[in-house]
């Protein structure tokens, strides 16, 4: 039966310190090959809180990652070096993404959106911004989706 251990880990500096290293300790596993391999699939995730799943074979020592990804809100303040997004987005604006950000940031959550090609996901990237109180290539989310239905932005898909 194999072993799982999840984590909340820095993207791209997993250390072999808590909450990591202690409870690989007992599996008899080598920890710094674990801590090197998680680095290097969240190191695109730097300065942001990565869910990571460590799932070890107790027999074979053999070791499988699993990287969650960072909520979509993270990931576009993260894009915008922002904090934390509005209290009343309908309101009060907090900043700006390209089309370009929107598209990296379905990307990254490609996997767990719902929509079937990149220009849904992105769409759906497109509406937490609206819900966040950030504007798309200086302009209300909602335009930017209906530019996206009409073929606007194709060529960014393609």
């Amino acid at each position: 039966m194999a072993e799982t251990i999840k984590a909340l880990v820095e993207g791209g500096k997993a250390s072999a310190g808590p909450p990591l290293g202690p409870a690989l300790g007992p599996m008899g596993v080598n920890i710094m090959q674990i801590i090197n391999t998680i680095n290097d699939k969240t190191k695109e995730f730097d300065g942001m809180k990565v869910p990571v799943k460590v799932i070890i074979d107790p027999k074979t020592k053999n070791f499988k990652i699993e990287v969650g990804t960072p909520p979509a809100a993270s990931l576009i303040l993260n894009e915008m070096g922002k904090e934390k997004g509005s209290g009343s987005p309908s309101k009060h604006k907090i900043g700006d993404i390209t089309i370009d950000q929107a598209i990296k940031v379905a990307k990254m959550k490609f996997d767990s959106l719902l929509g079937k090609s990149l220009k849904e996901k992105t769409k759906e990237i497109i509406g937490t911004c609206m819900s966040m109180g950030v504007t798309v290539e200086g302009k209300n989310p909602k335009e930017i989706r209906k530019a996206i239905d009409e073929g606007e932005y194709n060529s960014k898909f393609a």
